[in-house]
């Protein structure tokens, strides 16, 4: 007897080696998840963010916390996930400056772009509104172009995220004009300078104009997409605008992870990440504001961040902005 018990217990001691591993990669997460927002509270992609997490903390079961990081276009927030440990508890909420477009705007970034993360859910896409303060002359945007050309460098622009500045710039290089640009650390506190008139023109994600522009407290111009927005269907695209033909401008947003994040992380926050855009409360939330929510695999988002980043870089070079 006592050998048999002997023998039972080395059976028991063998299965539990076998089944530890597989209980552990059943039982992720086990902790709290982090996921990093790379730009300040109340922007667009914080408010993204968060209704997002709040969904995908109900389907994982577990306690996800967004932190803000913002500094640098996302920089800080997008270095910080990318030295981070990849054991599938940080995240990214990247969207085109941190994960397409950074590296052509930066002389040096204190991660490889291109190698530093793995893609996992994308999220969707926005267009920009081209805002101005109520008080400027301008109605129309053809107006405020001819004001800019009337005044060189007068005409203040606030941006304070990758998009913002880019698509400021390629509108005075294909328009001939130059902008007084003004770098702002947030989306919301260049609004508030615009609602107040110490800037002249904002050109921001919809989550930050849209309610803004509603609200009668700033005039919007037009959309930088190609097709006008539902949301604001009485603007006219910057194309229709002014007679443009190649005008395209809009904002993305996606999880990604540090490089190296085990397979099962990553598939069950892609799983997660699906099921809070196919969901319709997450619908209902963000439609009134132009978001296009467009779910799909971590090899989809690889492959089309692969084409956003030819996309903004040959942006930043056409409207000739040089690397800080």
């Amino acid at each position: 007897m006592p050998q048999l018990t002997r023998r039972l217990a080395m059976a028991t001691a063998v299965a539990a080696c076998f089944a530890a591993p597989l209980a552990q990669a059943q039982s992720y997460p086990s902790k709290p998840i982090r996921v990093v927002v790379p730009f300040a509270p109340g922007s667009a992609t914080d408010q993204i963010g968060r209704a997002f997490m709040a969904k995908v903390s109900e389907t994982l079961g577990q306690t996800v916390v967004v932190e803000n990081k913002p500094g640098v276009n996302g920089m800080l927030g997008a270095a910080d996930v990318a030295k981070a440990a990849p054991d599938g508890y940080t995240f990214l909420l990247g969207t085109n400056s941190t994960n397409a477009a950074l590296k052509f705007l930066m002389k040096q970034l204190p991660y490889d772009q291109d190698t530093a993360f793995a893609p996992v859910a994308y999220v969707g896409s926005v267009p920009l509104m081209v805002a101005v303060n109520n008080d400027v002359p301008a109605k129309t945007l053809k107006e405020l172009i001819d004001l800019a050309k009337a005044k060189p460098g007068q005409v203040s622009v606030a941006y304070a995220s990758t998009s913002q500045q880019v698509s400021s710039a390629v509108l005075a290089s294909m328009t001939g004009v130059q902008f007084n640009n003004i770098p702002y650390k947030s989306g919301p506190t260049a609004m508030t300078d615009l609602i107040g008139g110490q800037v002249m023109v904002f050109t921001a994600d919809f989550g930050v104009t849209v309610p803004q522009h509603k609200g009668g407290k700033i005039r919007g111009l037009a959309v930088t997409s190609t097709k006008r927005a539902a949301a604001v269907p009485d603007l006219p695209t910057v194309n229709e605008a002014l007679g443009l033909k190649d005008y395209e401008l809009t904002a993305y947003f996606a999880v990604f992870a540090p490089a190296g994040t085990p397979a099962e992380a990553i598939n069950k926050m892609n799983a997660a990440v699906n099921a809070a855009a196919n969901s319709k409360d997450i619908q209902d939330k963000f439609a009134p504001n132009g978001f296009a929510i467009d779910p799909g695999t971590p090899a989809q988002l690889a492959e089309r961040n692969k084409m956003e980043t030819v996309k903004w870089e040959k942006a930043i070079r056409e409207a000739k902005i040089e690397p800080q």
